[in-house]
């Protein structure tokens, strides 16, 4: 198993004049300490406009930032939007390959659509176009990676010339593909493109183990046609986390935190009405949190055994990796055996104070991760070996690179600089 960290940049009302510069600063703190400590992973959104959930808006130049305060964590965007009015392709390869270049190989490529109103409606990119938007701008950005000169590409929502476009990764061909998944059926689109699995949906192993298994029975058949020039076979999931030794503290230190996470990202997908700088989503977190799903009661019960949710008469409501090393090892352990191969954590929620977080990584890096980490190289090997075969194959099933029309030049006309 490998363990990664998740960051929102979540900033709930009310909010002072230093604040936003304050959680920046905390979160670099944040990573640098678990880069000492041993995780793998950091991920990082790409999201505009959604004001107390995501202050994330411009992930290049903070991971640019983490790239240059640790040493061996990788920096994993979690997504890059890749609709041409989020992001225009060229720049987005542009970016990719700096970072990697800057942090000695160590870029995690995660792509997405987007599927907020508030995004979608903010860059006039259209619902019903935004699916196939991500899939051609997928295959044109893992071009611009290893064509050189890029041939150009004449399609249905990018037109570009021919352009050599640099710098070039330095990991070959690129670095490692992900798509955002939060359905069944999205992990399965990935599977069928090669792309690692970043589940952002709180699932228990048991539901998880059903995903795993047609992941990777998709990965090994006909049906996988990679969309970049390398398969990352991978799915990894999310889960709250507050760490300590006594249950009660992790609850009252993380679990407020996370229900905001879950009721803050639901009122932009799923069921909020937003005005903009006008809506206090924390104010209608405290109003509305227990006919919604997040009743602290339920998931504040002190029992042995943790899930993504805890259940009392019927009613779940979110707890995840909230508790003492003990339950914690116990929920992991659940997702090894179903063999989910990254779980990647959200601490950084809610108003949970930074000096928690810092506390509780060091706990888990201690009590909890060394178990799981033993023997993990080992565990990639194997699976490497076991599906190197069926890799071979699918890559063969995608298009190579292509060459560009030699006789192409680009004419300068003019008669000075400006």
């Amino acid at each position: 198993m490998k363990f990664g960290l998740f960051y929102e940049h979540q900033m709930p009302r009310p909010w002072g004049a230093d604040d936003e510069h304050r959680l920046l600063k905390d979160a670099l703190d944040q990573i640098e300490l678990a880069d000492r400590l041993g995780f793998d992973y950091v991920w990082e959104v790409e999201h505009h406009f959604l004001e107390e959930y995501s202050h994330s808006s411009a992930p290049e130049v903070f991971l640019a930032a983490v790239s240059q305060r640790t040493q061996r964590i990788r920096l994993g965007h979690g997504i890059v939007q890749l609709p041409v009015n989020f992001n225009h392709t060229a720049r987005v390869a542009e970016r990719i390959a700096t970072l990697d270049l800057v942090s000695d190989g160590r870029v995690d490529f995660g792509t997405g659509e987007s599927s907020s109103d508030a995004e979608l409606g903010g860059f006039l990119v259209p619902r019903d176009t935004k699916r196939e938007q991500w899939e051609e701008a997928l295959d044109v950005v893992t071009r611009m990676f290893v064509e050189e000169p890029f041939a150009g590409w004449d399609g249905k929502h990018l037109r570009m010339p021919i352009r050599n476009v640099v710098p070039k990764p330095l990991q070959k061909p690129h670095p490692p593909l992900w798509v955002a998944c939060s359905r069944r059926d999205t992990i399965h689109l990935a599977a069928q493109k090669g792309l690692g699995a970043l589940s952002f949906s709180f699932v228990e192993p048991a539901e998880a183990r059903h995903w795993v298994d047609d992941y990777y029975a998709t990965i090994e058949s006909a049906a996988c046609v990679p969309g970049g020039f390398a398969v990352n076979p991978n799915v990894a999931i999310v889960l709250p986390l507050m760490c300590h030794a006594d249950e009660a503290v992790a609850i009252e230190r993380g679990l407020d935190g996370a229900h905001f996470f879950g009721y803050s990202l639901a009122h932009f997908y799923v069921f909020g009405r937003h005005q903009p700088g006008v809506t206090n989503i924390a104010e209608e977190f405290e109003r509305n949190r227990d006919a919604l799903g997040f009743k602290r009661e339920i998931a504040a019960q002190q029992s042995e055994v943790l899930g993504a949710r805890l259940v009392q008469d019927g009613v779940a409501s979110l707890r995840g990796a909230i508790g003492t090393p003990a339950q914690i090892r116990e929920l992991i352990r659940g997702y090894v055996e179903v063999g989910v191969d990254q779980i990647i954590f959200v601490s950084q929620a809610g108003k949970n104070r930074h000096e928690h977080i810092c506390e509780s990584l060091e706990l888990l890096a201690r009590e909890v991760l060394p178990e799981f980490q033993e023997g993990e190289d080992a565990r990639e090997a194997a699976k490497s070996g076991r599906l190197a075969p069926a890799i071979e194959e699918a890559l063969t099933r995608r298009d190579g690179p292509r060459g560009a029309d030699p006789e192409y030049v680009i004419e300068h006309e003019g008669s000075s600089f400006y």
